[in-house]
């Protein structure tokens, strides 16, 4: 069974992931910071919000298809 407080934050994680695709940067990291609060260890969120908090001031090309591409090991 899944908690109340797991369901909301899948739920912002959901509407965060699609802020991200549509390169809402700043809106998306909201939405992950929101779930991060509920759930601090939320690995999906940790890691879209870092990836938003890069994109917000490095934006990716205009022909970004959403895919994260390492550049560093």
């Amino acid at each position: 069974m899944v908690s109340e407080e797991k369901r909301k934050v899948i739920s912002l994680f959901e509407e965060g992931r699609l802020l991200y695709k549509k390169r809402a940067f700043r809106e998306a990291m909201q939405k992950f910071a929101m779930a991060l609060k509920i759930d601090k260890g939320d690995g999906p969120s940790q890691i879209y919000y870092a990836r938003c908090k890069h994109y917000a001031v490095n934006p990716p090309s205009e022909d970004w298809d959403g895919v994260w591409v390492m550049t560093a090991k």
